[in-house]
């Protein structure tokens, strides 16, 4: 008889699955026999993905294209995969988008648009899914952060402080289900390989074109194992676990001075 994989039976909806790290996510669940909910806007990309997927792993995998930036999208999400009748046992916050920049000049859409993904949708997600997770005592949140959660961010202002809110909200929440079975672990990656650098412009800043760059899958693979032993906070790369580190004890003008440095446009 075949050994039982750890997710068989179970269900995981990743958000902002047709790209890059989300990906990688959703095909580290699909390995482990997880059936998968797929959101983002593009439903090619998605269906792509899931049939990709689906034939690999042999899961399930059902496609629901939504714009979570738009208010109420996670609701509309959640509204839309219960009459389908699925049931969500793993949530992955994984979408979101950053924008490099002065604050001034840039457009306010863009900006605001960051806080009601990268946050407000995640929020909201959560919430609905949360009280059931607790009371069946299992289940959980995996949440992508970035390493820009644990430094305030000069010339990409907003995308750094909805990171932080991200990592410090989720690490109230591993406090608060300690002892339910329910995990939460937030993944806290370096530069990764992905669209994510394209849309952000962060490429053409000094830090892009320094940065050590790791692929997604290894990314993705750390955050995927990490939210297995529930580890609150999962940073890719020793480099990276040591820069957070050290953050801690360097003056805030300092890490000011420094992020600005690294963020301003490559030469």
């Amino acid at each position: 008889m075949a050994k039982k994989k750890p997710g068989e039976g179970r269900t995981a909806l990743v958000t902002g699955a047709s790209t890059g790290i989300g990906v990688d996510l959703a095909e580290c669940f699909a390995r482990d026999g997880y059936d998968l909910i797929l959101a983002a806007r593009s439903e090619p990309g998605l269906r792509a993905v899931a049939d990709r997927l689906s034939n690999s792993y042999k899961v399930k995998a059902a496609v629901f294209p939504v714009d979570l930036m738009a208010h109420g999208g996670g609701s509309r999400l959640a509204e839309a995969i219960a009459a389908a009748g699925l049931t969500v046992d793993v949530l992955v916050n994984n979408a979101g988008y950053g924008q490099a920049g002065a604050f001034d000049g840039s457009d306010l859409d863009t900006q605001l648009g960051m806080i009601d993904l990268n946050d407000r949708a995640l929020v909201e997600l959560t919430h609905i899914y949360w009280h059931g997770m607790l009371a069946k005592g299992s289940g959980g949140v995996l949440n992508v952060a970035s390493m820009a959660a644990f430094v305030p961010g000069p010339l990409m202002a907003i995308y750094y402080a909805s990171k932080a809110f991200v990592l410090r909200f989720s690490e109230a929440l591993w406090e608060e289900a300690r002892g339910t079975g329910v995990h939460v672990s937030c993944l806290c990656p370096g530069a990764t390989a992905s669209e994510f650098r394209k849309r952000a412009g962060t490429g053409a800043t000094r830090l892009g074109q320094t940065a050590e760059v790791m692929g997604s899958m290894p990314v993705a693979e750390a955050g995927y194992n990490g939210f297995k032993k529930n580890n609150p906070v999962v940073i890719t790369g020793k480099g990276n676990a040591r820069t957070a580190f050290l953050t801690r004890f360097m003056p805030r003008a300092t890490i000011l001075k420094m992020v600005r440095g690294i963020q301003s446009p490559a030469t």
